[in-house]
């Protein structure tokens, strides 16, 4: 076998796959209210869809046995980059491909800049907590955001930048700090043991 393979098979890749298509799909068809495209799409929806399978995508962030992922003879820091940047991808592809034509839920620009900041958030977890509880991080921001009073004030807009529409700046910037902060620190320092 193939390392690919082992490493694909070692972290859960096939199973949060499904869940990840399972949850679009079930969006895509709950997103079919008939509403005829008035006024602009509520957000909730798709960042409900991108957090679950960011949350799906975080329980194979640590391998089944965290001594041999520190010990072995192989570079992990471009690895554990590599694999949580290939998950944001596959995580809004596959709500970009799953959304109705016509009748999109959410813009390629919000969806690419929530599935970053969400997997950011998910290997900031994973560094902090270990991969079990990884999904614990983006899951309390997002509770937060769902029954946060509206953002009038700046520390609000950061707090609920997931449900901000695309373009916004702060958002934007908020997304692109958590998935930096993110990245590196799984990468560097890798899932909490």
């Amino acid at each position: 076998m193939r390392w690919l393979t082992l490493y694909a098979r070692s972290r859960q890749v096939p199973a949060s796959l499904a869940a990840v298509v399972v949850s679009a799909v079930t969006a895509a068809a709950l997103g079919r209210d008939g509403g005829g495209g008035q006024g602009p799409p509520d957000p909730g929806l798709p960042v409900l869809v991108l957090a679950a399978g960011a949350m799906a995508v975080s329980v194979g962030l640590s391998g089944q046995d965290p001594a041999l992922d520190r010990t072995a003879a192989i570079r992990w820091v471009s690895r554990r980059a590599a694999h949580v940047l290939f998950a944001g991808a596959v995580v809004a592809a596959v709500l970009l491909t799953a959304q109705i034509p016509g009748e999109p839920m959410a813009t390629a620009a919000f969806v690419v800049r929530d599935s970053a900041g969400l997997l950011g958030l998910v290997a900031l977890g994973a560094a902090l907590t270990g991969g079990q509880y990884a999904w614990t991080l983006p899951f309390a921001w997002l509770s937060f955001a769902f029954f946060a009073p509206p953002p009038t004030s700046t520390p609000m807009r950061v707090a609920t930048w997931m449900l901000l529409p695309p373009g916004t700046p702060l958002a934007t910037w908020t997304a692109a700090i958590l998935t930096t902060a993110g990245i590196t620190a799984y990468a560097l320092a890798g899932p909490r043991r």
